[in-house]
């Protein structure tokens, strides 16, 4: 017989990101990370997910650290391992859309700081929204080849996204001049049968390598990775086993142990993943019981197939139902938000569109009528202002929401004008290093209070009594 001809999976490790971001609200410290990272670093991972998502806005908001200081200090620790974050194309990492010079600065700044792999994606699959951060990360790669970027499809349903689409877009990405491809599949969607038939579409589209990303919400999540595998795909997304399944991804050590002897096997050492869970396993412990780990999100929910609702979309419109008095509306809720979806263009359900739709959903059952109340996001999305819809909005529909405003057809960031100088002028007063008028550009307030209680430690001021007016700080 034959040798085996030997086509090694390759393993991208989300336990620094996605994996807490999905499971413990992104709550896990810098502090907790820093003395696993020299382990994880022999482990001979494609790449570690450390950074980018929603990891930013909670070191700022929650945890009172400094992004860019987490980053440099896990840049420094992975000698050996390439770092990945995610980045939202013209929303960067918050939830608008901002000037070309912000997003080419960050991910300048980004990169300097650390970043290997810049996982790009649009909530529309808008390739328009992605086309200033691609030609960022080409012009930095003139000086540093590391610089990789990767754009993310947005999986999900609809009439829309027929085969076709999906490899028409993969050639037009790999025009754009982006080095690989991850199906982004948030919202745990995809089942085998159809990985299999994507990855080979995205195959026929382009000759870039390609990665999958999914989540175990619907708990298909493992096959799922198998058939996109043996389809073609490049690189899986894993997390270590104390902060996998449920709404994070499948276990690192499962699926390495899945591919074992064959002809994808990893080569990854099992022992060597063991002693990195067991450093896991007591926050995992420790999340349980505080709470912050709720079991709800540790199951499967294979409702996920019938509304198309990520794990933290429904978190969202649970807390939302629950604070109007309607929690018993929650399944009208989920029958509504595919209804949503369809009147306005069929957007995949991913941040900020997963928020925007959803809101909308709950406001039309508990107003008792179809959008007698309409929220100013989902105006500005019918209106075009976050990009073009995968499907065209109905124009009777359009104006009924709308109104007389105008309708965006370009690109949305074409109207907004440079403002990184902007930005430098309103924060010059806490103003310590070039990265913080990025942290202001994209959490305005949020990032002035940290930067505030920076200042304050820094010169052991007493900031709860602080006369801003006077600019007087007790001592």
């Amino acid at each position: 017989m034959a040798d085996q001809v030997k086509k090694p999976l390759k393993i991208t490790e989300t336990v620094l990101r996605d994996a807490h971001q999905s499971l413990i609200a992104t709550r896990m410290t810098t502090e907790q990370m820093l003395p696993i990272i020299d382990k994880m670093d022999k482990v001979g991972y494609h790449s570690v997910e450390c950074w980018g998502g929603a990891t930013f806005d909670a070191s700022l908001r929650f945890l009172k650290e400094d992004p860019w200081e987490r980053l440099r200090k896990l840049r420094d620790g992975f000698k050996n391992t390439k770092l990945q974050m995610l980045f939202r194309g013209q929303n960067i990492l918050g939830y608008n859309h901002y000037a070309d010079d912000v997003v080419e600065y960050f991910v300048q700044k980004s990169i300097a700081n650390g970043i290997d792999i810049i996982r790009i994606f649009d909530c529309f699959n808008d390739l328009r929204n992605l086309k200033s951060s691609v030609e960022a990360v080409k012009l930095v790669k003139k000086e540093n080849p590391n610089a990789h970027a990767q754009i993310a499809l947005c999986y999900t349903l609809g009439d829309a996204y027929t085969l076709d689409y999906w490899k028409e877009t993969a050639k037009r990405i790999e025009d754009m001049g982006a080095d690989s491809i991850c199906i982004k599949d948030m919202a745990g969607l995809l089942v085998p049968a159809k990985a299999t038939e994507l990855v080979q579409a995205l195959k026929d589209g382009s000759s870039l390598p390609i990665q999958m990303h999914t989540h175990y919400t619907s708990g298909v999540a493992s096959m799922t990775y198998m058939k996109a595998v043996e389809a073609g795909a490049d690189i899986i997304d894993t997390a270590m086993s104390p902060f996998s399944m449920g709404t994070s991804q499948p276990a690192t050590e499962v699926m390495v142990e899945a591919f074992k002897g064959t002809e994808y096997d990893t080569g990854l050492d099992q022992n060597l993943l063991a002693e990195i869970a067991a450093y896991f396993q007591p926050m995992r412990e420790e999340a349980l019981k505080s709470g912050l780990m709720n079991t709800k999100v540790l199951g499967v929910n294979i409702k996920t197939l019938l509304y198309q609702v990520p794990g933290g979309m429904l978190s969202n419109l649970v807390s939302q139902l629950k604070q109007a008095g309607k929690a018993d509306k929650l399944d009208e809720v989920l029958a509504e938000v595919p209804r949503v979806r369809e009147d306005s263009g069929y957007p995949p359900l991913v941040t900020p569109t997963s928020q925007i739709v959803g809101t909308q959903a709950v406001f039309n059952v508990i107003m008792g009528e179809r959008y007698k109340m309409v929220t100013k996001e989902f105006k500005d999305m019918v209106a075009g202002k976050y990009g073009k819809t995968p499907c065209d909005i109905d124009p009777e529909f359009q104006k009924k929401i709308v109104g007389d405003d105008e309708i965006i057809t370009c690109r949305p960031a074409d109207l907004i004008h440079d403002k990184i100088d902007d930005f430098k002028d309103e924060i010059k007063e806490y103003y310590e290093q070039e990265e913080d008028v990025l942290s202001y550009a994209q959490f305005g307030q949020v990032a002035v209070k940290f930067f505030q209680k920076r200042r304050d430690k820094k010169y052991n001021l007493d900031g709860k009594h602080e006369d801003f007016e006077s600019k007087v700080h007790p001592v």
